[in-house]
Formats: C-alpha cells, sequence, structure tokens
C-alpha cells in the first residue's frame, strides 16, 4: 500500500522508541549495504570452504524495490544475570532473547510496531544487514569482530529494524562505522577458540561455534570425516559463544546489571549437558523447543551432539557414563561423536 501524503516527524518515531525503553533510534534511507557485499565476497575468497554458508547472504545488501525507509533501534541485554550453571556454556544474547514473547523486550517492539501502523507505517518484508543499518544510522559502530557496539552498552545489545515504503525524517548516513579501537587490538582474534576469527572483520562461518546449532551438517563433517580439530578447539560451549566479546577491553565491566530473565531459572535445568542426553523428544517439544525455535522440531539430535563435545571436551569424570552410553546409540551421529571422545578420554587416562 502506498502512503503518499503520511508525513510522520522522525523526531516523533524516536520519542516513542525512547519512552518504551530503547536505548536509541536511527532513520535512513532504504540504501544498497555495498560493504557488506565486499565483505562476503573477501570471506569466501578467504575461506571457500565455507562459500555455501555466505552466498544466500547476498540477498540481505539490497532492501525491497519499493523501500524508501529503514528504521532502526536497539536494546540491551546487559542488565540480566547470567544463571551459575549456564556461564560459559549458553551465549548470553541466546538466554536472554528479545524475541521471546513475554519478555518486556519483545512487549515494547510489539508496542512501537503499533505506534507506526497507527501512523500508517506499514513494514515490507525485507531483510537487511541489521548491523551496518545500526552503524549507517549512526547507533554505534562495528568491531573487528563483526559485533555492532554501541557507545554505553558495548555489544551487548540487540538490534530491532523495519523496512518501510514511506518516506521519513532521515538522520544523516555515517561512512565512518568501524571502531578505531580496533586498529592496534588483536584480543577478540586471539581469543577465538576455533580460529573462526583471522582478521579484522573477517570470519570463517564454518568454524564459528555459534553456527554449529544452526548447521550441524557443515560443523559436524568436512566431507565424511568428523571435525575432530575443530571441535576440540570449540571447548564446553554447548550453544553459541562469548569469546570474542567476552575479550574486547570495549566490553570490561559492561555487564552490570542482576536483573532476572522471565523464567530463565526455571528453564536452566532443562539445559545442563547431562539433562539433555537424557532428554526425550517429548521434553524437547514441550519445554526446550519452544524456547529455542530457531533449531527446530526436529533439533534434539542437535543438541544432543553438542551435548556431547561440550562434555568430552570439558574432561570431567563425571560425564564419561554418558559418553559411553552413547556409544552404541543407534543415532550413528551421536555414536561416532562419543566413539571419539571415548578414544580421547582413554588416551588421557591410560
Amino acid at each position: 500500500m502506498c502512503n503518499k501524503g503520511v508525513k510522520v516527524k522522525g523526531v516523533e518515531i524516536k520519542n516513542k522508541a525512547l519512552e518504551l525503553g530503547y536505548l536509541a533510534c536511527g532513520i535512513i534511507p532504504a540504501i544498497e549495504f555495498h560493504e557488506y557485499t565486499q565483505h562476503l565476497d573477501k570471506r569466501i575468497n578467504k575461506f571457500p570452504e565455507s562459500k555455501e554458508l555466505y552466498e544466500p547472504l547476498y540477498r540481505l545488501a539490497s532492501p525491497a524495490e519499493n523501500a524508501k525507509s529503514i528504521i532502526v533501534c536497539i536494546q540491551r541485554y546487559n542488565r540480566y544475570k547470567i544463571p551459575d550453571c549456564l556461564e560459559g556454556l549458553i551465549g548470553k544474547c541466546y538466554l536472554f532473547d528479545s524475541r521471546i514473547p513475554y519478555s518486556k523486550e519483545f512487549r515494547a517492539k510489539t508496542e512501537f510496531e503499533e505506534h507506526l501502523k497507527i501512523n500508517r507505517i506499514n513494514f515490507l518484508e525485507s531483510n537487511i544487514p541489521d548491523r551496518l543499518a545500526a552503524a549507517k544510522a549512526g547507533l554505534g559502530k562495528i568491531g573487528a569482530n563483526n559485533f555492532f557496539y554501541s557507545p554505553n552498552h558495548g555489544s551487548y545489545v540487540w538490534i530491532d529494524k523495519w523496512v518501510t515504503d514511506v518516506q521519513l525524517d532521515y538522520d544523516p548516513i555515517q561512512e565512518n562505522i568501524f571502531l578505531s579501537e580496533c586498529n592496534n587490538c588483536q584480543n577478540c582474534v586471539r581469543s577465538c577458540p576455533t580460529k573462526a576469527l583471522q582478521g579484522e572483520f573477517l570470519m570463517d562461518r564454518g568454524k564459528c561455534i555459534t553456527q554449529f546449532l544452526s548447521y550441524p551438517k557443515e560443523a559436524l563433517y568436512q566431507g565424511d570425516t568428523l571435525k575432530k580439530e575443530t571441535w576440540l578447539d570449540a571447548g564446553i560451549w554447548l550453544y553459541g559463544c562469548d569469546s570474542c566479546q567476552d575479550a574486547c577491553h570495549l566490553n570490561k565491566d559492561k555487564f552490570i546489571e542482576n536483573e532476572m530473565f522471565p523464567l530463565l531459572a526455571d528453564f536452566t535445568e532443562y539445559l545442563k549437558p547431562e539433562n539433555i542426553l537424557e532428554m526425550d523428544n517429548a521434553t524437547y517439544l514441550s519445554i526446550v523447543n519452544p524456547r529455542f525455535w530457531y533449531v527446530g522440531k526436529d533439533g534434539l539430535w542437535r543438541w544432543k551432539c553438542m551435548a556431547l563435545r561440550s562434555m568430552i571436551n570439558s574432561g570431567n569424570i563425571k560425564y564419561h557414563g554418558y559418553i559411553k552410553k552413547y556409544c552404541d546409540d543407534n543415532d550413528l551421529r551421536l555414536k561416532e561423536i562419543a566413539q571419539w571422545g571415548l578414544t580421547k578420554i582413554e588416551k588421557a587416562n591410560p
């Protein structure tokens, strides 16, 4: 639907966003993100083995044909307390997910969208690179680890964005979008467990721990061979990884709040590696999958792969019984990982 004649001032939109708890809001024209395409080209050239993971992302560089404006807002998740039993196991942004309907961040986004709709600002089905959009809108800058950084809360922020066919008041488009502090610092690169980060703004997506649960085939195997070296380097991370963010000096002391994320305390027991391995499909579908719906309803085997790897790499003797049990599992994928792990344990404890 065309909205000719509708003129909503940018300041009204921004004030509403701030009123609802967003840290900041920016509005820019619906531009082509040429930098995104250029960085994808560089990564495919550098990491041809991960080409299949990068190629689908090219479509994000171009907003919908009739798009006129992009609205970008940021929220912070560094207000929430990390459960002790999940520290170093689950990436923070997956624990505190603004897409969860019972979170206040989700409610803020919903109310903001209702405000836009009341003003006849409709959204287009158009995905775009949210970090680049936020940086172009002047809300912060991008670090060498590829994360977006807000001035006061580091990289521990969520980004919401909307593409619309309505022309709005625009902020100046920022061209200097990368953090100058990264020029003489390689902390994030050095901290990357699997060496997925190999220089400023260069990342091998096939080795990034965060991708393991999303792309299990590529994470598990190189051809028909188990990626043993990469899995060893991945350590005990179960889902996601915060190593490069936690190593960044710009994130120092940024997690300072102790607010509890809704219902997380009741959920943490299910995410312990031993409980994942003992989990049946009914429990997965009723409890875990609704919280991590993007892994898929058939994703329990993926979680079990990650749990086995985490246990094996932990070296903790309390997990040996679980690993041995899966050496005879009917799922050949789990069986292979468990047998590899048992061999590793036996070599370390002759």
